[in-house]
């Protein structure tokens, strides 16, 4: 009997040191099928940026995505990326949708990379926009990745969302 609870007092602990470690990011995944948006990327990231006030964002061309997130536009069925035209902001904002479902993984994975370089210029110049880069959020809705550095990201989230119908 104490052998048991001794496994169970193991495996509580390895959950709860599991949950406690690990990146600050943020990422929720809604896998729900059949989710499409009524607008398209760059008409979503250009209603984020007008109803949530954001410093000065400039729009990435598929070049660009290719150096910075080293992401094959060619994967993708539509993007916008929006990042601070000046390198004193963290801010950015950027919506894909992605061609095949079985691409999302491989999406994600190059954002987490952008977020880790996001917060490297940050890390030693402005603390501030360090923790936002630090505090970025990776929200997937079927075919459809958002990523947010924003001190406002639930307010952009909260705009994201009402582009969705389920159908």
């Amino acid at each position: 009997m104490k052998k048991i609870m001794v496994i169970m007092l193991t495996m509580v602990l390895a959950i709860v040191v599991s949950a406690c470690s690990g990146n600050k990011s943020s990422t929720t995944d809604d896998k729900t099928a059949h989710i499409e948006a009524s607008h398209s990327a760059k008409e979503m990231t250009e209603k984020m940026v007008k109803e949530v006030e954001q410093p000065a964002l400039m729009e990435l061309t598929a070049e660009d995505l290719k150096n910075l997130y080293n992401l094959d536009a060619a994967k993708l069925e539509d993007f916008s990326v929006r990042i601070p035209m000046m390198n004193v902001k963290s801010n950015e904002i950027a919506i894909f949708k992605v061609k095949d479902p079985n691409d999302v993984a491989e999406v994600v994975a190059a954002i987490k990379v952008r977020a880790e370089n996001a917060m490297k210029p940050f890390e030693q110049y402005l603390p501030d926009q360090y923790e936002n880069a630090k505090n970025h959020k990776i929200i997937t809705k079927g075919n459809y990745v958002l990523f947010v550095i924003s001190d406002q990201a639930d307010e952009l989230i909260a705009v994201y969302d009402r582009f969705f119908v389920k159908k």
